[in-house]
């Protein structure tokens, strides 16, 4: 497991988060091998922020996150807030081998900001 920035050896937990943010930031369809790898994402950038939205965003995540990444196991989703532009995707959840709990924050960017 190692760090696609830095070429650094990384921790299981470590690894999870940059493969999240893979995972998120692709969208569906713009792989060759894997069409149905990534989030609808990249489609709802730029619409309103909403609640409906926020709904539209976390069922994305999760069913990509229950497809692609078996090692956890997600209990909340949600939007807590803005990082250098960027709105901020908490996820909290189990590693599945272990029963550890997980706590993740990944910068993302959606909606409108408006």
């Amino acid at each position: 497991m190692i760090s696609r920035e830095t070429g650094k050896l990384l921790t299981e937990i470590e690894h999870i988060k940059q493969s999240l943010a893979d995972l998120i930031s692709t969208p569906i369809g713009s792989r060759l091998m894997r069409r149905d790898y990534g989030t609808q994402l990249a489609n709802l950038i730029d619409q309103p922020t909403s609640e409906a939205l926020y709904l539209k965003c976390y069922s994305t995540i999760y069913l990509a996150v229950l497809r692609w990444e078996p090692r956890i196991e997600i209990s909340k989703i949600f939007i807590s807030g803005q990082e250098q532009g960027k709105q901020v995707l908490d996820i909290e959840g189990v590693l599945i081998q272990s029963g550890q709990n997980l706590n993740m924050s990944i910068p993302i960017s959606i909606g409108a900001l408006t």
